[in-house]
């Protein structure tokens, strides 16, 4: 069994202890929840320490407005901070969309409550969705969908919505090939959003799935330039990653998370905090925005 296999076997065991714990105590009314440290997570992204620093100001804004500390729980792979919030490791956080509704239809005190409505930013428009983007080195052979036939292509994880759900089943669909294992001679994992970039910019593999609002984060980072890749498919448009907390909290604390996060604009050090992610403010979502990744994963 692979370590990907392994890791979502896991994430099953611990939904289904807690799905039995849940069913065992429905009889008794359950405490809200009123820790004294939260704890936030994010999936792992290119730099998570780096990016970590990014939220700062709106984490100390959140310790103002909750009169709690906020602690951070350093995740290993997107499903590990769906077990931390399961296993009431992890408070608040920011999950993937996939990731998101996998850990909310089974278990639903995961709750979304708000997402990014990103600045336009080269490839990455305005808005609260992004897009899959299929790439490939300018200067290569690999102009086309076409010319990638029995080429080496990159996804970034099995549980990214950008970089694994929409790259296996509606890439296919739309650009009329077989499914990637098939169509390319081989497909690898390359752990993140800029490393899938990188790998594509060092000739390692002939194409690669991006975001682009992750791919926009490596060009502006520095990593790679804009100008060396070629962009052969984009995605329909896909939510921005959640903002979710466990709805096990109690309502209070839960409003002043969430005000906290749909404010941001309105304060000098949210502000920061939108340059840093290079957003213009925090909008407001339901579960029912991520309806559109329910149907792909159907």
């Amino acid at each position: 069994m692979s370590l990907r296999n392994k890791g979502w076997s896991k994430l099953a065991r611990v939904m289904a202890i807690a799905t039995a714990m849940m069913m065992a105590g429905g009889v008794v009314a359950q405490q809200c929840e009123n820790p004294r440290v939260l704890r936030f997570s994010m999936v792992p992204t290119q730099d998570s320490l780096r990016e970590l620093s990014y939220y700062k100001p709106i984490l100390d804004l959140l310790t103002k407005n909750t009169g709690k500390k906020i602690e951070f729980y350093m995740p290993t792979s997107y499903s590990s901070v769906v077990e931390a919030l399961l296993g009431k490791w992890v408070d608040f956080g920011i999950l993937g969309p996939e990731t998101y509704v996998i850990a909310k239809r089974k278990m639903p005190i995961v709750e979304v409550f708000g997402t990014y409505h990103r600045a336009k930013d080269g490839i990455q428009e305005e808005g609260p969705g992004y897009k899959a983007v299929l790439i490939t080195k300018k200067g290569s052979k690999f102009t086309s969908i076409e010319s990638l036939k029995g080429g080496v292509v990159a996804l970034v994880d099995a549980a990214s919505t950008s970089g694994g759900l929409i790259p296996e089943h509606v890439f296919p669909r739309q650009a009329k090939i077989p499914p990637l294992k098939q169509y390319f001679s081989r497909v690898v994992y390359a752990g993140g959003h800029d490393l899938s970039a990188i790998a594509v910019a060092e000739g390692k593999v002939d194409a690669g799935f991006v975001a682009s609002h992750r791919f926009m984060e490596t060009v502006n980072a520095g990593k790679v330039k804009l100008d060396d890749f070629n962009f052969l498919w984009y995605s329909p448009l896909i939510p921005q990653d959640p903002f979710v907390y466990r709805n096990t909290l109690c309502e209070d604390l839960r409003k002043k998370i969430a005000d906290t996060f749909l404010t941001v604009d309105k304060t000098p050090e949210g502000q920061k905090y939108l340059q840093n992610v290079r957003s213009l403010r925090i909008v407001e979502m339901t579960d029912k925005d991520y309806d559109i990744v329910r149907e792909v994963t159907k």
